[in-house]
């Protein structure tokens, strides 16, 4: 019996979803947006230079099909990504309609969502007043601040000094199925933020909204806030059982790194680490060491789509793959004969679109361990079928196993 590590890119897109013209950046759809190519043009045009130079280097995915999976996602081929595949390779297509976090790890997991979320309008005020009441009865104040589409960094500046003055907390949403609440750490409180959001949560996820997440950060109107890595997502919980729940009634162990668990809600789940990118490698790396036969260790590294795809910022998109490359080879030297070591994402966000949202797109689906070979287009749902019978497990949800 052997193990499997998932590992998600978060918003490592591929291009080439063949419903894209349905999902939008404001006004524009998402026709042609295509994330690792338009990362990959630019530095090659020396247009991502701030940090990093020259062409994109990302060696160790490469080997394994990055740029193969590409091709065949989209037809388009990223300059300095052209190696013969050393792994199983190729591309996967969402069906769920959203191209939003949840639906993404779900359908991973085996599960495409089933209904249509709930947006907030982009108006202000965004919420119904239901809402608002419910966030005001909860926090115990008279008024929330923000209350419309906003991008995290951009309401802190605007607000956050309102917010240290008043202690009203700051309450946005964006193109996704989301409800955040954003407070100081020290002056608000930061378990009084996660009582605050962790009441709140049902009755929005009641309306179909995926998510409410907590935005704690520090700092002053001095020298600038800045947003800490306690973010909590309160999520709904998946409508059936998932990979990780497949595993655990199975007596296996199911670890979480990053937001896996509060993107499942934390069912299905054994333990949860934490931490920025840097950390979870080696929270990663830990587990690659500590895990016993049969365990999954499921994985999201958020930072390309928290810190860059939303940003629009395409040499931080940038250094943050190269870096992400270079560890490949500390995880490949800990794997164990028959272990088998998933690399997919779960969604686009091409830092050189318009909009800050996230991006309809394929996604890579790469395997390391099972030797070489191409497994073409494919499903999300086939990933976690694909996992599920490598860990003999019997259930397969949606998917059909790709091994």
């Amino acid at each position: 019996m052997t193990r499997a590590i998932l590992i998600v890119m978060d918003s490592v897109g591929i291009g080439g979803a063949p419903d894209a013209d349905r999902f939008f950046n404001g006004d524009v759809p998402d026709t042609g947006a295509n994330t690792l190519l338009h990362i990959a043009q630019a530095c090659a045009a020396g247009e991502a230079e701030d940090g990093r130079s020259g062409a994109l280097v990302m060696p160790h995915l490469d080997a394994l099909g990055l740029g193969k999976a590409l091709e065949l996602a989209s037809g388009e081929t990223a300059p300095g990504l052209s190696a013969s595949p050393m792994g199983l390779w190729g591309a996967a297509q969402e069906i769920s309609p959203g191209k939003d976090t949840p639906s993404g790890h779900w359908e991973i997991a085996g599960v495409p969502v089933p209904w249509d979320w709930h947006y907030f309008p982009n108006t202000c005020p965004s919420f119904p007043a239901q809402v608002t009441q419910a966030i005001c009865d909860a926090a115990g104040v008279e008024a929330i601040l923000g209350d419309k589409h906003s991008s995290g960094t951009v309401i802190l500046e605007e607000l956050g000094a309102e917010h240290m003055r008043t202690g009203l907390p700051i309450v946005y949403t964006s193109a996704d199925s989301v409800l955040q609440i954003a407070a100081h750490e020290e002056t608000f409180g930061l378990e009084r933020l996660l009582d605050l959001c962790r009441a709140v949560a049902p009755i929005v996820h009641k309306m179909r909204v995926g998510r409410v997440i907590a935005r704690p950060f520090v700092g002053d109107a001095e020298t600038g806030f800045t947003r800490t890595t306690n973010r909590r997502d309160f999520a709904m919980k998946p409508p059936a059982p998932t990979l990780c729940d497949w595993a655990q009634a199975a007596g296996r162990k199911v670890h979480a790194v990053g937001k896996i668990g509060d993107i499942f809600a934390h069912q299905g789940i054994d333990e949860v680490r934490k931490g920025t990118d840097a950390d979870l490698m080696e929270h990663l790396l830990d587990l690659m060491d500590e895990t016993a036969n049969g365990d999954l260790v499921f994985a999201n590294f958020v930072e390309f789509d928290a810190r860059y795809g939303h940003r629009r910022d395409v040499a931080g998109y940038a250094r943050a793959l190269e870096w992400f490359d270079t560890q490949l080879p500390r995880i490949f030297a800990k794997a164990r004969p028959g272990d088998l070591i998933g690399f997919t994402a779960d969604h686009g966000n091409d830092p050189s679109w318009v909009g800050t949202d996230h991006t309809r797109e394929r996604v890579p689906v790469l395997f390391h361990g099972l030797g070489a070979g191409e497994i073409g287009l494919c499903g999300f749902s086939d990933i976690g079928a694909s996992v599920a019978a490598h860990l003999g497990l019997d259930a397969r949800g949606a998917g059909r196993a790709l091994l």
